[in-house]
């Protein structure tokens, strides 16, 4: 049977996790929302969502961005088999997001927004990488942004660009 969903598979690799013990829950209704309104065509694929601190992100983000420093959110889009090589029995990867819980907790404390609806964006924003989008040119980031906001309002959270400037 086909899903029009992608498996999603949430690793906690950072204790500090364990203080927000929906977040993996959270995280499957966004990328849910996220897979049914983007109409991605991502039925059958999977991707990994890694929730880790803001060291294993500064690591991950130093290691493959050259930026010494943590951030909230990293995709890793998979490269797609392509070819002969190319097993059509294999699920196919669509890559891995990782989110820091400290940069996260910040950011939701500092724009006074509950912590679940910030993971969700974050969850969101990282699965439209994955998928393809992102954020270079003004005409790119409008439409990332504008889709972020219908999924977020599906899954009844606020617009995340109202009060202020977009995410870097």
């Amino acid at each position: 049977m086909s899903s029009v969903l992608p498996l999603t598979e949430v690793l906690v690799v950072a204790d500090c996790w364990q203080t927000e013990p929906d977040a993996e829950a959270v995280i499957h209704r966004a990328i849910s929302a996220a897979a049914e309104i983007a109409d991605a065509g991502v039925g059958d694929a999977e991707l990994a969502v890694m929730l880790t601190d803001d060291s294993g992100i500064r690591t991950l983000n130093s290691n493959w961005r050259g930026i010494d420093k943590p951030t909230n959110v990293l995709s890793f889009p998979a490269l797609q088999p392509t070819g002969a090589g190319a097993n059509d029995d294999a699920p196919r990867m669509l890559g891995d997001i990782a989110i820091a819980f400290e940069t996260t907790r910040k950011e939701a404390d500092d724009e006074q927004k509950p912590f679940d609806h910030h993971l969700s964006h974050l969850a969101v924003h990282g699965f439209l990488h994955l998928i393809g989008y992102d954020h270079e040119k003004d005409d790119d980031a409008e439409a990332m942004e504008s889709l972020e906001q219908e999924i977020l309002a599906q899954l009844g959270i606020p617009d995340p660009y109202a009060d202020r400037e977009r995410m870097d």
